[in-house]
């Protein structure tokens, strides 16, 4: 698995980081209607695939099915409603959120791609009932996901990725702190290189 994992939540926010050498990209897309959510999806997937990019996309499974994305990411509340009988039969492998030991082992049983803890950090983005994990936990998720991978995301920076991935973390997801980079193509490359050691 790669190790810097973007995300983004705008086709155009894709288009102008990709081709700096990003292999693995969700694209998460909030609050905009159904017609623009598909417009998106159907931009990002061809852009992805000119690139040699990896589109995970975030929510929308059954759209994802449509318009044959060959990648989900699935929040706990979202694996409710999945019908993980229809992805694989259509070959889409998923990634699903994880916050805490039932939710692990709830994601474990249906074989993900890869599993994701967070927040790590204290995170920004947005309000969450779970306190940072810290890594120790990530250390803990290690051991107890075993092969499946595992993606370390929530106030991701450059200088706390040696440490995140000593913790055994496969990859790292980073929003923010690229969102809010006065220079997000230059801050990309700097993940990039970081990541690449």
């Amino acid at each position: 698995m790669e190790k810097f994992y973007l995300i983004v939540g705008s086709v155009s926010r894709l288009e102008l980081l990709v081709p700096h050498g990003v292999k693995l990209v969700q694209l998460r897309i909030k609050d905009e209607p159904e017609h623009e959510v598909r417009r998106q999806i159907a931009r990002a997937r061809d852009f992805c695939a000119v690139h040699a990019a990896q589109l995970v996309v975030n929510d929308y499974w059954k759209i994802a099915l449509d318009m044959r994305c060959n990648f989900v990411h699935l929040g706990q509340e979202d694996m409710d409603s999945a019908d993980f009988t229809a992805l694989r039969r259509a070959g889409v492998r998923f990634g699903l959120s994880t916050h805490d030991e039932t939710e692990l082992e709830r994601a474990l049983s249906h074989d993900p791609a890869y599993v994701a803890l967070g927040p790590v950090y204290p995170t920004l983005l947005k309000k969450m009932k779970w306190g940072s994990q810290g890594l120790d936990r990530v250390r803990d998720w290690k051991k107890r996901a075993g092969k499946t991978p595992l993606v370390a995301i929530g106030g991701m920076t450059p200088d706390r990725v040696p440490d995140v991935l000593a913790a055994g973390a496969d990859s790292v997801a980073v929003v923010t702190d690229i969102q809010q980079a006065q220079d997000p193509e230059a801050r990309t490359r700097e993940w990039l290189s970081i990541c690449a050691t």
